[in-house]
Protein backbone atom coordinates (compact mmCIF):
# COMPACT_ATOMS: atom_id res chain seq x y z
CA UNK A 1 0.00 0.00 0.00
CA UNK A 2 2.73 2.59 0.75
CA UNK A 3 4.21 1.97 -2.73
CA UNK A 4 0.89 2.78 -4.46
CA UNK A 5 0.62 6.07 -2.55
CA UNK A 6 4.18 6.95 -3.50
CA UNK A 7 3.42 6.49 -7.25
CA UNK A 8 0.46 8.90 -7.09
CA UNK A 9 2.44 11.89 -5.83
CA UNK A 10 2.31 15.21 -7.81
CA UNK A 11 4.96 16.94 -9.91
CA UNK A 12 8.08 18.24 -8.26
CA UNK A 13 9.02 21.92 -8.28
CA UNK A 14 11.82 21.23 -10.79
CA UNK A 15 9.39 19.56 -13.21
CA UNK A 16 7.00 22.54 -13.00
CA UNK A 17 9.85 25.01 -13.61
CA UNK A 18 11.05 23.02 -16.64
CA UNK A 19 7.51 22.89 -18.08
CA UNK A 20 7.09 26.65 -17.60
CA UNK A 21 10.49 27.30 -19.23
CA UNK A 22 9.47 25.24 -22.29
CA UNK A 23 6.14 27.08 -22.60
CA UNK A 24 7.93 30.45 -22.28
CA UNK A 25 10.45 29.57 -24.99
CA UNK A 26 7.74 28.34 -27.38
CA UNK A 27 5.72 31.51 -26.79
CA UNK A 28 8.76 33.73 -27.38
CA UNK A 29 9.36 31.96 -30.71
CA UNK A 30 5.75 31.89 -31.93
CA UNK A 31 4.56 35.45 -31.13
CA UNK A 32 6.87 37.21 -33.65
CA UNK A 33 6.03 34.60 -36.31
CA UNK A 34 2.29 35.09 -35.82
CA UNK A 35 2.68 38.90 -35.87
CA UNK A 36 4.77 38.85 -39.08
CA UNK A 37 2.40 36.39 -40.74
CA UNK A 38 -0.66 38.58 -40.05
CA UNK A 39 1.25 41.70 -41.09
CA UNK A 40 2.25 40.10 -44.42
CA UNK A 41 -1.37 39.36 -45.32
CA UNK A 42 -2.99 42.69 -44.38
CA UNK A 43 -3.12 43.84 -48.03
CA UNK A 44 -4.81 40.62 -49.13
CA UNK A 45 -7.22 40.64 -46.18
CA UNK A 46 -8.26 44.18 -47.02
CA UNK A 47 -8.65 43.40 -50.74
CA UNK A 48 -10.89 40.43 -49.88
CA UNK A 49 -13.00 42.58 -47.50
CA UNK A 50 -13.52 45.13 -50.27
CA UNK A 51 -14.36 42.47 -52.88
CA UNK A 52 -16.85 40.81 -50.51
CA UNK A 53 -18.59 44.14 -49.93
CA UNK A 54 -18.66 44.89 -53.67
CA UNK A 55 -20.19 41.48 -54.40
CA UNK A 56 -22.73 41.97 -51.63
CA UNK A 57 -23.66 45.34 -53.20
CA UNK A 58 -24.16 43.64 -56.57
CA UNK A 59 -26.26 40.87 -55.03
CA UNK A 60 -28.45 43.34 -53.12
CA UNK A 61 -28.97 45.38 -56.30
CA UNK A 62 -30.18 42.26 -58.13
CA UNK A 63 -32.46 40.99 -55.37
CA UNK A 64 -33.95 44.35 -54.33
CA UNK A 65 -34.18 45.60 -57.94
CA UNK A 66 -32.65 49.00 -57.17
CA UNK A 67 -29.25 50.68 -57.20
CA UNK A 68 -26.79 49.97 -54.38
CA UNK A 69 -23.80 52.26 -53.94
CA UNK A 70 -20.46 50.90 -52.76
CA UNK A 71 -18.26 53.56 -51.17
CA UNK A 72 -14.80 53.84 -49.68
CA UNK A 73 -14.36 56.92 -47.50
CA UNK A 74 -10.72 57.81 -46.94
CA UNK A 75 -9.68 59.51 -43.72
CA UNK A 76 -7.53 58.70 -40.69
CA UNK A 77 -9.95 55.82 -40.08
CA UNK A 78 -11.07 54.68 -43.56
CA UNK A 79 -14.28 52.69 -44.00
CA UNK A 80 -16.11 50.87 -46.79
CA UNK A 81 -19.90 50.84 -46.90
CA UNK A 82 -22.97 49.72 -48.82
CA UNK A 83 -25.67 52.35 -49.34
CA UNK A 84 -29.16 51.63 -50.64
CA UNK A 85 -30.01 54.59 -52.89
CA UNK A 86 -33.67 53.75 -52.16
CA UNK A 87 -35.21 55.36 -55.24
CA UNK A 88 -36.67 58.81 -54.56
CA UNK A 89 -36.44 58.36 -50.76
CA UNK A 90 -33.38 59.11 -48.62
CA UNK A 91 -30.32 56.89 -48.92
CA UNK A 92 -29.95 54.13 -46.31
CA UNK A 93 -26.54 52.88 -45.13
CA UNK A 94 -26.86 49.10 -44.93
CA UNK A 95 -23.37 48.10 -43.86
CA UNK A 96 -20.11 49.74 -42.84
CA UNK A 97 -16.78 47.98 -42.26
CA UNK A 98 -13.51 49.51 -41.03
CA UNK A 99 -10.44 49.37 -43.24
CA UNK A 100 -6.76 49.40 -42.30
CA UNK A 101 -5.19 52.86 -41.87
CA UNK A 102 -3.43 54.07 -45.04
CA UNK A 103 -0.03 53.90 -43.33
CA UNK A 104 -0.51 50.10 -43.10
CA UNK A 105 -2.36 49.35 -46.35
CA UNK A 106 -2.75 51.72 -49.27
CA UNK A 107 -5.68 51.26 -51.64
CA UNK A 108 -5.12 53.50 -54.61
CA UNK A 109 -2.57 53.80 -57.41
CA UNK A 110 -0.13 50.97 -58.17
CA UNK A 111 3.27 50.96 -56.47
CA UNK A 112 6.43 51.60 -58.47
CA UNK A 113 7.25 48.92 -61.04
CA UNK A 114 3.77 47.34 -61.09
CA UNK A 115 1.39 47.61 -64.06
CA UNK A 116 -2.35 46.97 -64.07
CA UNK A 117 -3.42 43.30 -64.43
CA UNK A 118 -4.56 41.80 -67.77
CA UNK A 119 -7.93 43.51 -68.33
CA UNK A 120 -5.89 46.77 -68.41
CA UNK A 121 -8.58 48.84 -66.71
CA UNK A 122 -7.19 52.17 -65.51
CA UNK A 123 -5.98 52.44 -61.91
CA UNK A 124 -8.42 54.16 -59.58
CA UNK A 125 -6.97 57.23 -57.92
CA UNK A 126 -8.63 57.65 -54.54
CA UNK A 127 -9.19 60.86 -52.65
CA UNK A 128 -12.03 61.64 -50.25
CA UNK A 129 -14.89 59.29 -51.16
CA UNK A 130 -14.71 56.79 -54.02
CA UNK A 131 -17.93 55.11 -55.13
CA UNK A 132 -19.37 52.65 -57.63
CA UNK A 133 -23.11 52.22 -58.21
CA UNK A 134 -24.29 48.64 -58.73
CA UNK A 135 -27.50 48.55 -60.75
CA UNK A 136 -30.17 45.86 -60.88
CA UNK A 137 -29.21 44.95 -64.47
CA UNK A 138 -25.75 43.85 -63.26
CA UNK A 139 -23.83 46.86 -64.56
CA UNK A 140 -21.70 49.24 -62.50
CA UNK A 141 -21.93 52.96 -63.19
CA UNK A 142 -20.71 56.31 -61.90
CA UNK A 143 -22.87 59.23 -60.68
CA UNK A 144 -23.63 60.15 -64.32
CA UNK A 145 -24.96 56.59 -65.01
CA UNK A 146 -22.02 55.78 -67.30
CA UNK A 147 -20.44 52.31 -67.01
CA UNK A 148 -17.12 52.39 -65.14
CA UNK A 149 -14.28 49.87 -65.18
CA UNK A 150 -11.17 50.21 -63.07
CA UNK A 151 -8.39 48.63 -61.04
CA UNK A 152 -7.96 49.24 -57.33
CA UNK A 153 -4.60 48.32 -55.78
CA UNK A 154 -3.99 47.17 -52.22
CA UNK A 155 -0.42 47.20 -50.89
CA UNK A 156 1.59 47.96 -47.75
CA UNK A 157 3.82 51.05 -47.92
CA UNK A 158 7.47 50.69 -47.00
CA UNK A 159 8.21 53.95 -45.25
CA UNK A 160 7.92 54.47 -41.53
CA UNK A 161 6.65 57.12 -40.94
CA UNK A 162 4.21 56.93 -43.82
CA UNK A 163 4.89 59.18 -46.82
CA UNK A 164 2.06 59.48 -49.38
CA UNK A 165 4.54 60.38 -52.13
CA UNK A 166 6.57 57.20 -51.73
CA UNK A 167 5.24 54.46 -54.02
CA UNK A 168 7.60 51.71 -52.89
CA UNK A 169 5.85 48.71 -51.29
CA UNK A 170 7.23 46.88 -48.28
CA UNK A 171 7.37 43.67 -50.36
CA UNK A 172 6.36 43.54 -54.01
CA UNK A 173 4.75 40.09 -53.49
CA UNK A 174 2.23 41.64 -51.09
CA UNK A 175 0.65 43.77 -53.86
CA UNK A 176 -2.97 42.88 -54.67
CA UNK A 177 -5.31 44.31 -57.29
CA UNK A 178 -9.09 44.32 -57.70
CA UNK A 179 -10.55 44.72 -61.18
CA UNK A 180 -14.13 45.82 -61.79
CA UNK A 181 -15.80 45.56 -65.20
CA UNK A 182 -18.56 48.15 -65.49
CA UNK A 183 -20.53 46.46 -68.27
CA UNK A 184 -20.83 43.01 -66.67
CA UNK A 185 -20.19 43.85 -63.01
CA UNK A 186 -17.43 41.19 -62.88
CA UNK A 187 -15.05 41.62 -59.92
CA UNK A 188 -11.73 39.79 -59.66
CA UNK A 189 -8.82 39.62 -57.21
CA UNK A 190 -5.25 39.50 -58.54
CA UNK A 191 -2.08 38.57 -56.63
CA UNK A 192 1.31 39.87 -57.74
CA UNK A 193 4.04 37.20 -57.72
CA UNK A 194 6.93 39.61 -58.19
CA UNK A 195 6.75 39.61 -61.99
CA UNK A 196 3.11 39.14 -63.04
CA UNK A 197 -0.41 39.20 -61.69
CA UNK A 198 -2.09 35.85 -61.08
CA UNK A 199 -5.87 35.60 -60.81
CA UNK A 200 -6.93 34.95 -57.22
CA UNK A 201 -10.76 34.58 -57.23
Amino acid sequence: MPKALNMERGMSLIEIVIALAIVTILTAISVPLIFNHSKAYKSEDQAIKVIDLMRESAQLALTRRRTMRFEIAWSDTPVARIIDENGAAADITLKTIPLEPVNLVRMDVPPDGVNVPPPNYPAVSIAGVTSARFRSDGSVVNAADLPISGTLFSWPPKDKPYDVGDLEPRRIEEVRAITLDGASGAIRLWRYDGANFVSGQ
